[in-house]
């Protein structure tokens, strides 16, 4: 008799297709992925949504800050938080759009995010802003607005309609939101 050779088996850390347990694991995992991609994907506001009416404390907790006291205007609304480099980037090219636009029927409004405003306000100290923001520790307002970036704005035309969605910050899109608030503004 030959003696017959022994091969190692791989050694199995998972389960084997086909197994009762895969089959349903698997389908539970896919159908929770599947549903918090739609979930997202169905929140985030886009271009021809009404923008959600909102009001909040102000960062420098004088008063509230809220989207219907800005209506019949162009708004800007910028979603930012210290602790996000492109937003920190965008804020002085915000508050540059705001002293070229002064006197157009335009408002910038921002949200802050931060969980501990006192770094949103040591940084505001640095780089000072003439728009309002509000301060939303909880993340109220990016679930209402379905922000999945940072920053995101948006360019609200003055029946409350967003017009344009702007995600994330690079260099030169000053130049594209102006030339998007222009437009709004009727050209001028």
């Amino acid at each position: 008799m030959m003696a017959s050779v022994l091969r190692p088996r791989a050694l199995r850390l998972a389960p084997r297709a086909g197994s009762p347990l895969v089959s349903p694991l698997v389908a539970v995992l896919l159908s929770l992925l599947a549903s918090l991609v739609v979930s997202n994907a169905a929140l985030a506001l886009e271009a021809g949504d009404r923008a959600p009416d909102f009001s909040a404390p102000s960062l420098d907790g004088k008063g509230n800050v809220s989207l219907a006291q800005y209506r019949g205007k162009v708004v800007y609304l910028d979603f930012w938080a210290s602790w996000c480099a492109p937003c920190l980037k965008a804020i002085p090219e915000i508050e540059a759009m705001r002293k070229e636009l002064a006197g157009e029927n335009f408002q910038i409004v921002a949200v802050n995010l931060d969980q501990q405003t006192k770094k949103a306000l040591r940084f505001l100290e640095k780089n000072p802003i003439g728009y309002p923001s509000a301060s939303d520790p909880k993340g109220r307002l990016p679930k209402q607005f379905g922000v999945d970036t940072m920053p995101t704005s948006y360019l609200i035309d003055g029946q409350g309609v967003i017009r344009h969605v702007h995600r994330g910050f690079q260099r030169g899109d000053g130049v594209k939101l102006r030339a998007e608030i222009r437009k709004l503004l009727g050209g001028h």
